[in-house]
């Protein structure tokens, strides 16, 4: 199935609420800092909100949840993979994403046989503290040429002022955090995200 280019991250079912009826057809909930009862539950609401608005959902990190809740999608960072089970996640049919930020990881990514990979922070990114400094659009260039057709995601610091450089670099995907929940108007910032990607995906 070919994604959405658009590929916001939020961070509880409460955002998903609020932004999928904007008509988002491709999200990750990535939940931090929660119980484990706490987390299943965020899962589970938002695996419903997704199936109502018929929205893809990916599942950060939680990987023994999201095959308990019958997810279809999953990501992993690199850290994540320390203690994955890929035989588990492969078994029980989830499609799976992982993180890359530089030769190595890119190559133990691959080997996993990622339904998509990520690379970034493509710019400086507030979001969480990174080992890796900005890996820039010339990297994302690199990693499309490696990788061909496999889907790759543009992700750390991109606006949507930044989004059309991040596709013309090479990315198919183009993920958003902090350009969305920490604008003075979300809900408006991410209808501008999706009339911009309808656009791109009409015009690639």
């Amino acid at each position: 199935m070919k994604l959405d280019p658009f590929y916001p991250i939020f961070d509880s079912a409460d955002w998903l609420e609020r932004m999928l009826p904007l008509g988002v057809k491709l999200v990750q909930l990535r939940v931090k800092d929660r119980s484990e009862t706490e987390v299943a539950r965020e899962i589970a609401r938002a695996k419903a909100l997704c199936a109502a608005a018929g929205c893809v959902l990916v599942v950060n990190d939680y990987w023994k949840l999201a095959i308990a809740e019958g997810c279809d999608w999953l990501h992993l960072g690199q850290e994540d993979l320390d203690d994955a089970d890929l035989d588990a996640i492969c078994k029980a049919g989830l499609k799976l994403g992982i993180s890359s930020h530089d030769e190595p990881e890119l190559e133990r990514a691959l080997t996993a046989k990622p339904d998509y990979v990520a690379l970034g922070p493509v710019y400086p990114t507030i979001l969480k503290q990174m080992r890796f400094g900005p890996q820039g659009l010339e990297r994302l260039g690199e990693w499309k040429r490696r990788i061909g057709d496999l889907p790759l995601v543009g992700i750390g610091g991109v606006s949507l002022e930044r989004a059309p450089g991040v596709f013309e670099a090479g990315a198919d995907i183009v993920a958003a955090v902090t350009d969305i929940t920490l604008n003075a108007d979300p809900e408006g910032r991410l209808k501008a995200w999706i009339a911009a990607t309808r656009k791109h995906a009409a015009t690639a």
